[in-house]
C-alpha cells in the first residue's frame, strides 16, 4: 500500500480521473446557492442537480471534483475513527455517458494500481434485489472478474445499497467498497453492514438507472454515475492509522491540543479537533454564530468544543492557540484562506460562553439558596437548553455543594429534544434531487429577470449578493445603500411583469469564463465556477452566468409581485416576491 498525504492524494485522485477524460470543477460552497432544503451541502451530488436531471453541463459528461461538505445528523458519531462533521468528498460523475462497468474499473484501477491496496484488503457490498429492481448480478459479476473473492462479495438489501432522491425523482442501486481490517469478526454474520470496526466504507459508486413516480420505478432516460469517497478515510486507510485523527489532517491540530491538555480524554480531544475544523470551514463561507440556521451550527460546534476543553482541563485562553494549528491543517489540505476574520469572530464567540457560564452559575446558586437536596432533571435540562449549559458541568457543581442530580429526568428530557432536532435535521439536511420542481424553477428563472430589472431601475451599481427559494417564494439580497421606494418597487415590479407577458425565451450558450466577463455578463461568486461557464440570455433583457436550473421561456411564469423590500446587511437591500397564476 502506497502512502499519500491529504494533499497529495487529493492530487493524485483528480490527475487519474483527468486522464480518463474526466474535466475537473471546483468545490461548491459550504453554503448551497438557491436551495433552502438544506443548510449546507451535504454530498458532492447536491450542486449537480440541474445536471442529473438532463441539463447540459459545461465541463462535458465526465467530471471530477473534490466537494467540500458539512454534515451534522451525525455529530453524535464524532470522536469514533471515522466520523467527520467537515470533509471531502471525492467524487467522478458520468452525466448519460459510461455507466457500471466502466465505474467499477477506474475505481478498482485506482484503488489497487495508484493507492496499491491489495484486493484481498477490500469487500464490496451490492443490492440483493426485491420486487422494484433485480438483484444486481452484473455489478457482483464485474467484482468478481477484477478479483474480489465471492466471500467478500455481500448482497445487501435496499437499505444498504439503494439510493433515493426523495420520494419522487432518480434512484438505483449502489455498490460500496470498503476496506478490510486486521481484525477479528464479531460474529459468524459480520459484514459491512455491521458496526463493530473490521470494515469501513471508503467510496460508493451509485448508479442511477430509474426514476421513481407516483405510478411506480421505472427506468430513467439519462443514466448517471455519481461516486463519493471521503477524502479523509482514504487518507486513514493510505497512511495505515487507525484514526484519522492520527493523519496529517490533524497533525498540527492535536499535537497543540495533546500539549495543552492536562487530563487525557481521546474523545474530547477529538471532538474539539473536529468541531474548530467545521465551524472554521463554515465561517470561511461568510457564515458567523448566531441562534438560527447555519450560525446555529456554528455556534452549537464552538460551544461544544469549549465544553470539551473544560474537561480536558484546557482555559478557554487557549482556544485561539489550537485555533491557529487547525487554520494550519486547513491550509496544508486546501490552500490559503484569509483567516483574520475567523479568529476575530471565535474570540468573540469565547467571551459570550464565559458569559453564558456565569448565567448558569448564577441559576444553580439560586436553586442552592432555596435549600434543594437535588436538582431536577427539568432544571438541568433547562440550563442545558437555555444557556447551553453543560450538564457534566451541573453534575461537578452539585457535587462540590452536597447536592444530587435528577440525571434520569435530564436524560429523559433530552431525548426528547434530541428525537425532534433529529426529525428537523433530517429535513433540513437532507437535501437531494427532489428540492429542484417546477416552482423553484420557475423561481430562479424570477430572479434573473429581478435582478435586470433592478439594474434597469436603481442603476448598474446593482449586483446580486444571494438568494433563497423555496416553492411558495423568492428571496433576493442585491447591492445597494438605501431603502427602495414604492414608486420604483412598482416600476421594477412592472418591467419584470412586461417581460414575462413577452414571453421571452430562455437559451444558454457554453463560453469560456473570461469571454464570458468580457461579454458584460453578470455573474454572483465568480470563482467558483471553472473555466467554461454556461451564460443564460433571456432574450435581450438578462445575461447572467448560471448553472440552472431555467423555464424555457418567461411566459410560463405567471405573474411576479413583490411582497417586501427590507435591509438585508450593510450596503444590502433584500426583496421578498411571489409568483401568481394570471
Amino acid at each position: 500500500m502506497k502512502e499519500f498525504s491529504v494533499k497529495d492524494l487529493k492530487k493524485e485522485y483528480i490527475s487519474f480521473f483527468v486522464s480518463k477524460g474526466h474535466k475537473e470543477i471546483k468545490s461548491a460552497s459550504l453554503i448551497p446557492e438557491n436551495d433552502s432544503s438544506v443548510l449546507f451541502t451535504t454530498a458532492g451530488m447536491q450542486p449537480l442537480v440541474p445536471y442529473l436531471l438532463g441539463e447540459i453541463h459545461p465541463a462535458g459528461k465526465r467530471i471530477v471534483d473534490s466537494q467540500k461538505c458539512i454534515r451534522t445528523v451525525d455529530i453524535d458519531d464524532v470522536g469514533d475513527n471515522s466520523h467527520l462533521t467537515f470533509f471531502e468528498m471525492l467524487g467522478n460523475w458520468s452525466l448519460g455517458d459510461y455507466f457500471k462497468n466502466e465505474s467499477i474499473e477506474y475505481s478498482f484501477e485506482f484503488l489497487t494500481k495508484h493507492l496499491m491496496i491489495p484486493t484481498s484488503k477490500l469487500a464490496v457490498t451490492v443490492f440483493e434485489g426485491d420486487e422494484d429492481a433485480p438483484r444486481d448480478e452484473e455489478v457482483a459479476k464485474k467484482w468478481e472478474e477484477l478479483g474480489i473473492k465471492k466471500e467478500n462479495i455481500f448482497y445487501l438489501p435496499k437499505k444498504h445499497n439503494w439510493w433515493w432522491a426523495g420520494e419522487e425523482g432518480p434512484c438505483g442501486p449502489d455498490t460500496e467498497i470498503f476496506y478490510i481490517f486486521d481484525k477479528e469478526k464479531c460474529s459468524d454474520n459480520c459484514s459491512p453492514a455491521c458496526d463493530c470496526g473490521k470494515y469501513m466504507e471508503i467510496w460508493n459508486n451509485v448508479f442511477m438507472e430509474y426514476n421513481k413516480e407516483k405510478g411506480g420505478i421505472k427506468p430513467l432516460k439519462q443514466k448517471n454515475v455519481d461516486t463519493g469517497m471521503g477524502l479523509e478515510r482514504i487518507v486513514t486507510v493510505s497512511q495505515n492509522k487507525d484514526s484519522v485523527y492520527d493523519t496529517d489532517v490533524f497533525y498540527n491540530t492535536m499535537k497543540k491540543i495533546n500539549e495543552l491538555s492536562k487530563v487525557d480524554i481521546k474523545e474530547s480531544k477529538r471532538i474539539i479537533a473536529d468541531h474548530l475544523r467545521a465551524s472554521t470551514m463554515i465561517m470561511n463561507d461568510g457564515v458567523k454564530p448566531s441562534n438560527v440556521d447555519q450560525g446555529y451550527i456554528v455556534r452549537r460546534l464552538l460551544r461544544r468544543s469549549l465544553r470539551h476543553m473544560r474537561k480536558l482541563d484546557i482555559d478557554f485562553d487557549k482556544a485561539l492557540e489550537i485555533e491557529g494549528a487547525v487554520i494550519l491543517d486547513l491550509k496544508n489540505q486546501l490552500g490559503d484562506f484569509d483567516e483574520k476574520e475567523v479568529l476575530s469572530v471565535l474570540k468573540e464567540e469565547v467571551e459570550k460562553f464565559r458569559k453564558t457560564l456565569a448565567k448558569g452559575l448564577k441559576r444553580i446558586n439560586e436553586e442552592i439558596e432555596k435549600g434543594v437536596k437535588t436538582l431536577e432533571g427539568e432544571v438541568v435540562f433547562r440550563l442545558y437548553d437555555t444557556f447551553g449549559f453543560p450538564p457534566e458541568l451541573t453534575e461537578e457543581i452539585a457535587k462540590e455543594n452536597n447536592l444530587k442530580v435528577d440525571m434520569e429526568g435530564f436524560k429523559t428530557l433530552f431525548k426528547k429534544h434530541q428525537e425532534k432536532s433529529r426529525q428537523g435535521a433530517e429535513n433540513k439536511f437532507k437535501g437531494g434531487l427532489k428540492s429542484t420542481g417546477e416552482m423553484e424553477t420557475k423561481y430562479h428563472t424570477a430572479t434573473h429577470l429581478l435582478n435586470a430589472a433592478l439594474k434597469e431601475v436603481l442603476g448598474p451599481h446593482i449586483h446580486q449578493k444571494g438568494s433563497n427559494i423555496t416553492e411558495e417564494r423568492l428571496r433576493f439580497d442585491f447591492s445597494h445603500p438605501e431603502k427602495v421606494s414604492r414608486e420604483n418597487l412598482d416600476k421594477v415590479e412592472a418591467l419584470v411583469n412586461q417581460k414575462i407577458e413577452e414571453n421571452l425565451p430562455v437559451t444558454f450558450k457554453v463560453m469560456s469564463k473570461e469571454d464570458a466577463i468580457n461579454s458584460g455578463a453578470e455573474a454572483m461568486f465568480i470563482d467558483r465556477y471553472g473555466d467554461e461557464v454556461k451564460v443564460y440570455f433571456i432574450g435581450d433583457f438578462s445575461k447572467e452566468i448560471c448553472g440552472g436550473p431555467h423555464v424555457n421561456s418567461t411566459g410560463e411564469l405567471g405573474h411576479f409581485k413583490i411582497k417586501k423590500e427590507e435591509s438585508s446587511s450593510s450596503g444590502v437591500r433584500r426583496i421578498k416576491a411571489v409568483l401568481e397564476e394570471k
